[in-house]
């Protein structure tokens, strides 16, 4: 059976998002089953941290450690898992309509490029995932203070 391009691409699509949902969920579950760092479980560390590293600020030990966390995970393959599988969702969503449109006949509408919405937002995700991996060589450069009467994190701006 020809199913065309359009089916072919539809087809491809879904055995490559069946790929990217199975290394989105191996990836999530190494990160619950290891044990988490404790700033991560503060609101705005890891906003604090990574503003701390872009403005070169020096670092205590926990931070630190936070940190090379933070980049660790986003220098991971299998974290680029997460965009690319909401890539091909929008994609398998806005080929399957276009095939639909050429078995069945007529014009692409507005609702035939919904698709497109989930594509951006995956860039997104793929280059903040990016940034944060390239602070790497960033954080081998920043200073760690030691820090034994305070552990908390300073607000972001204060000195």
């Amino acid at each position: 059976m020809n199913l065309g391009p359009w089916g072919d691409l539809t087809i491809f699509a879904g055995g490559m998002e069946f790929v990217f949902a199975t290394a989105v969920f191996v990836y999530i579950g190494r990160l619950e089953r290891r044990t988490s760092h404790p700033l991560g479980d503060q609101v705005g560390a890891h906003k604090a941290v990574l503003a701390k590293i872009r403005k070169g600020e020096a670092l205590t030990q926990d931070e630190h450690d936070y940190a090379t966390e933070l980049v660790a995970d986003a220098r991971s393959p299998l974290a680029y898992a997460i965009p690319a599988a909401l890539f091909t969702i929008g994609f398998f969503y806005v080929v399957g309509c276009l095939f639909m449109l050429h078995l069945d006949g007529g014009n692409p509408s507005f609702r035939t490029f919904i698709g497109g919405i989930p594509m951006l937002t995956s860039m997104n995700i793929a280059a903040q995932l990016r940034r944060v991996a390239g602070m790497k060589r960033k954080l081998q450069d920043i200073p760690v203070i030691d820090t034994d009467a305070d552990d908390r994190l300073s607000p972001v701006g204060s000195s």
